[in-house]
């Protein structure tokens, strides 16, 4: 969830840049959710054929139509923490 998140305020972003944003997740961790989250078509991975290699990370519509609802759950998990 905090990668959709990440990537839904950020836009495009590279594989370093979304790992400095997700603290304490590992290289392996991060790689493998990645990957999970590209076979299931919420994420879009993009390889620059530069030197070195730039790949870039970026949300799929299918996420953008989440996005309100995310929005909400995020609203309703924070009145609930204000709560206690």
């Amino acid at each position: 969830m905090s990668i959709l998140c990440s990537l839904s305020q950020d836009g495009s972003t590279r594989y370093n840049d979304l790992k400095r944003k997700m603290n304490g997740i590992s290289n392996t961790m991060l790689a493998k959710s990645l990957k999970k989250l590209e076979e299931d078509g919420l994420v879009k991975r993009t390889e620059y054929m530069e030197v070195p290699i730039r790949v870039e990370y970026e949300i799929t519509d299918a996420v953008r139509a989440l996005k309100p609802i995310l929005t909400e759950l995020a609203v309703w998990g924070n009145h609930l923490t204000r709560k206690q």
